[in-house]
């Protein structure tokens, strides 16, 4: 059985050049400090992102999240979005709404929460111990405690 293979189904995350402006050519660009594959570079020639190792993106939309010109994009996968829709989301201070556009041009939105609690409220140690001495415990750093 052949397959055919188009750039939609092997490219996970793209930038519109049209719309990168190389986060106004600063030493690294956010979608290069968000990352966790170390993929996205900067041409500094052009002063445009790119993705340098496509099959090596996991699609986490990390940088597709951070773009402030929203100039990444990542295509859905085709079991739930057929080949020429895109998701991109659309992020505010207190939600991202995705907007998902099918190929036959019709979006749809979700709206989420990306917080909860308020920024800064949550105590890192949420009150359990935190001394050398857990360090050599055999039970986890909350336990007894916790259960």
């Amino acid at each position: 059985m052949f397959v055919w293979i188009t750039n939609q189904e092997i490219m996970p995350s793209f930038v519109i050049t049209e719309k990168c402006d190389g986060c106004k050519a600063q030493d690294r660009t956010a979608c290069q400090y968000i990352c966790p594959n170390d993929l996205m570079v900067l041409d500094t020639t052009s002063n445009k992102a790119y993705n340098r190792a496509v099959d090596m993106c996991w699609e986490c939309y990390s940088c597709v999240k951070i773009c402030p010109t929203q100039a990444i994009e990542i295509r859905g996968y085709a079991d739930f979005m057929p080949l020429g829709g895109v998701v991109q989301p659309l992020r505010s201070t207190d939600s991202i709404m995705w907007a998902v556009r099918f190929r036959n041009k019709m979006v749809k939105r979700f709206k989420f929460p990306i917080r909860t609690t308020p920024e800064g409220s949550i105590e890192p140690d949420a009150g359990f111990s935190t001394g050398t001495d857990d360090l050599k415990s055999t039970v986890l750093r909350t336990e007894p405690d916790s259960l």
